[in-house]
C-alpha cells in the first residue's frame, strides 16, 4: 500500500504537458501586453503603408 502512495507522488507523466501549458499562456500574456504597449506604433504603421 505504501509503494502505491509513493508512485503517486514520484508519479511524473503528466507534468511536461502542465509546464508546456504554463510557458504558452505566459507567452500569451506577454503578447497581449506588448501589443498593448505598441498599439500607437503598429496603427501608425500600418496606415502608412499605401498600396498604389
Amino acid at each position: 500500500m505504501l509503494k502505491k502512495i509513493k508512485n503517486l507522488v514520484v508519479q511524473e507523466e503528466g507534468q511536461a504537458l502542465t509546464e508546456y501549458g504554463l510557458v504558452i499562456g505566459l507567452i500569451a500574456v506577454g503578447c497581449v501586453v506588448a501589443l498593448g504597449a505598441f498599439k500607437d506604433k503598429i496603427v501608425a504603421l500600418f496606415n502608412g503603408i499605401s498600396f498604389k
